[in-house]
């Protein structure tokens, strides 16, 4: 299973936006690129992606930016992986031949447990919010 380079740099960009949230700041997408190390014109597709599910809200002009729709506590890892694929879990639809079904079943049972796992990770728990919770190599 990969988790794709969209889905990876829209959890990096929430993150960001979820340690900025409550400040009153809109973010630039200059600055959620660099910070987050996400090519501005890719990042540009992925927030419109996330806007498009009403995680993010953008205003235009020179004050313009964009900021969380919602407390990053209501916002999970679910969320945000719906809005990048569109689904948690992509099976190829053919479950052909003997074992189609019982293989049809356990990727199913997988499924629902990602589901139910990525439902459990809130936004709020991807960010690091004080120097001293950050890592550096």
């Amino acid at each position: 299973m990969k988790i794709s380079v969209q889905v990876d740099y829209a959890c990096r960009v929430m993150a960001e936006l979820a340690r900025l949230h409550g400040s009153g700041e809109l973010a630039q997408i200059e600055h959620l690129a660099q910070t987050e190390a996400v090519p501005a014109n890719f990042l540009a597709q992925i927030l419109g992606k996330l806007r498009n599910h009403g995680l993010i809200t953008s205003r235009r002009g020179n004050q313009g930016g964009y900021t969380l729709a919602r407390h990053p506590d209501e916002i999970s890892l679910h969320d945000i992986l719906i809005a990048v694929e569109g689904q948690c879990l992509q099976l190829s639809g053919n479950f052909d031949g003997r074992s189609g079904r019982r293989v049809k079943q356990v990727w199913d049972e997988i499924s629902k447990q990602l589901v139910e796992k990525t439902k459990s990770y809130t936004l709020n728990q991807l960010c690091t919010k004080t120097p001293a919770e950050m890592y550096y190599i």
